[in-house]
């Protein structure tokens, strides 16, 4: 009790003093002349948000980084996380983990998208065929995780089998399968957890894209002779570049970072770790924050290209139109 009493008082002064402060920014705001109260009104505004990025985004990434360089008792040991990252062969698998999904999930996502929302496009019943792909987007990474556990679940040889895979092996003659400990194909059947729900959120955004290609465009390509897979080649995907590039970046970021389903169905065991799943195992399971700090450091530099990536293609976009 008197640990929560401790951190409550905490918390309570910290938003005190933020508050404090606020006002504090405001009073100087109002007090100021007018030729310097319009710079100052737009710093006040622009204040609060700094100070929360600064408390909590920059601060953390600091103190994050310059744990990545020290072991488990919190000295300085250099680049030794790192070389451990890429020499040891356990770090090596869940490296290799983690490029087989960010090559697979966005590519498969975005293609089963973008091809269903090319052949349900002004389809009798579109807006329901829309929303059954679209439902597992509702679902948690964890509940997906926990449905299609149970989809895999394994019984041994003459029991019952209570997955449905499995139940549908059996019943086909052949011998159940433990999807989830066989490696490396149980990597494989976690990525289609993951592409099953991606898919719907690739599919709404390709969607609302092709509905916004300019249909004399089309006509005018059809007129010419163009079948419909030249249609789609030539009008349709560079009508819809931009759209597929945020959903391909989107995904990749989403993937990058993707732990909820692998720790839920395996926990990382049987070679199915990936790295925000051996980041979370490595600090807070194997008492290695030096080794976890510098996994979540990699992951950041994975990410960041991307992010510049997508952010200069909107920008281009911007200036185009």
């Amino acid at each position: 009790m008197e640990f929560l009493g401790g951190k409550f008082l905490q918390v309570f002064i910290a938003l005190a003093v933020f508050a404090a402060l606020i006002g504090l920014i405001m009073l100087i705001v109002d007090r100021a002349p007018k030729s310097v109260k319009d710079k100052l009104t737009i710093a006040g505004f622009l204040a609060p948000a700094a100070i929360l990025m600064l408390v909590g985004l920059v601060y953390p990434a600091v103190q994050t980084s310059i744990l990545a360089f020290t072991n488990a008792s919190g000295q300085p040991n250099g680049v030794d996380n790192f070389v451990w990252m890429f020499t040891q062969p356990e770090a090596l698998v869940t490296l290799r983990n983690t490029v087989i999904w960010t090559v697979l999930v966005p590519f498969l996502s975005t293609g089963f998208g973008l091809a269903y929302a090319v052949f349900i496009d002004k389809a009798r019943g579109e807006k329901v065929l829309k929303a059954l792909v679209f439902m597992p987007m509702a679902i948690s990474f964890v509940g997906a995780g926990i449905i299609w556990k149970l989809v895999y679940d394994y019984r041994g040889p003459g029991i019952e089998q209570t997955g449905v895979i499995n139940a549908v092996r059996v019943m086909l003659g052949m011998d159940p399968k433990q999807f989830l400990l066989d490696a490396p194909e149980n990597t494989i059947f976690l990525i289609i957890v993951m592409v099953w729900i991606q898919t719907g959120f690739a599919m709404v955004i390709l969607s609302a894209a092709i509905k916004g290609v300019p249909m004399e465009l089309v006509e005018a390509a059809r007129l010419d002779g163009a079948n419909a897979w030249e249609q789609f080649r030539n009008v349709t995907v560079p009508g819809i570049r931009g759209a597929l590039v945020v959903v391909l970046t989107t995904i990749t970021i989403a993937t990058l970072k993707v732990f909820d389903i692998v720790r839920t169905m395996t926990a990382g065991n049987y070679d199915t770790s990936v790295v925000a799943n051996e980041m979370y195992t490595q600090a807070f399971r194997a008492g290695e924050p030096g080794r976890g700090a510098a996994l979540a450091l990699i992951l950041f530099l994975l990410v960041l290209p991307i992010v510049v990536y997508n952010a200069r293609v909107l920008r281009q976009q911007r200036e185009i139109r």
